[in-house]
């Protein structure tokens, strides 16, 4: 896609040619999109879609929690809600959010209204993207508690999408490529709000006494082959648990370039400095690989891998 414009319409929200993802990522690696929009609101959004001619591909991202953007960037118009899409409001039972609002906020604020969506709390990313991947843990999923979604069409129009519509299952959705989520509303059952604030302390606790949080991750590398998330219950079973089956590998540690499998948690790769998208990914496949030739299991990827592998930002060619 050449840089020269091709948009009918003159956005009121910033559209960037050529911009770098790394930055946007927590990975912190990756090549430059075609184009970044960050969209001033809904309508500015939907405008845009429907100007935007059909054969330019259009690709959604979050807060990058989840993400590795290969090294020769990405061919297509990229779109990152910001803050004319992270409003969280309560009503009765329910909550609503706009996909730009980060899964930890929702969790609490839902609790000072007495709503426990307390599992959120320590998932990584935004709104969107935990719909986007059915994200869940400790027992509890998003399609337990979604009401309704709001998306865009690739073509800007608006729809209105139910749990049947997105048919989920474990880390997945139905929901249409070039689609954007704008917003969710989400049914939770009541708490006081003290026991879930305490309840959310706790969930903290464990999870930075076995995940690596202050390294350079992008959360779980795998879907755990058992089809289900960490219960964080005493009789949780961890046979088939990613971690366990890299470690079982004997990949605890295990490194290619910068890129590292955690010594703490080996199902997260994390970027010691200076890894390349390639090296994370390599090694990612390389932990895949052992997996199957010594345990007869198929890993599958929990992060999203997107754009077109290739010379690393910044780096000059002969």
């Amino acid at each position: 896609m050449e840089n020269a414009s091709p948009f009918a319409y003159a956005p009121r929200g910033t559209l960037t040619p050529n911009r770098s993802l790394a930055d946007l990522t927590w990975l912190r690696v990756g090549g430059p999109a075609d184009w970044l929009f960050q969209p001033a609101d809904i309508d500015d959004l939907a405008a845009f879609l429907a100007a935007l001619p059909p054969e330019v591909p259009v690709l959604p991202i979050g807060v990058g929690s989840n993400l590795i953007v290969r090294d020769g960037g990405v061919r297509a118009v990229v779109i990152r809600l910001g803050r004319g899409f992270n409003t969280i409001g309560t009503d009765g039972d329910t909550v609503a959010a706009g996909a730009a609002a980060l899964d930890a906020h929702v969790a609490r604020r839902a609790a000072e209204a007495g709503l426990d969506l307390t599992f959120l709390r320590t998932i990584p990313g935004a709104i969107g993207g935990a719909v986007r991947m059915n994200a869940g843990c400790y027992g509890a999923y998003v399609a337990d508690h979604l009401i309704e979604a709001e998306a865009l069409t690739r073509a800007g129009q608006r729809v209105v999408l139910t749990p049947r519509d997105l048919k989920f299952s474990y880390r997945h959705s139905a929901l249409p490529d070039g689609w954007v989520l704008t917003s969710a509303r989400l049914r939770a059952p009541a708490g006081d709000p003290a026991a879930l604030a305490a309840k959310m302390e706790d969930q903290i606790a464990r999870r930075d006494a076995s995940q690596p949080t202050r390294e350079r991750s992008a959360g779980s590398t795998f879907r755990n082959p058992a089809g289900f998330s960490s219960t964080g219950q005493a009789d949780d079973v961890h046979d088939l648990k990613a971690w366990a089956v890299i470690d079982r590998a004997g990949l605890r540690g295990a490194r290619r370039g910068a890129a590292q499998m955690s010594q703490m948690h080996p199902n997260f790769l994390i970027n010691t400095g200076g890894a390349t998208a390639a090296d994370l990914e390599g090694l990612g496949e390389d932990v895949r690989k052992k997996v199957l030739q010594s345990q007869g299991i198929t890993l599958e990827w929990e992060i999203m891998r997107i754009g077109e592998f290739g010379p690393v930002a910044g780096e000059k060619q002969e």
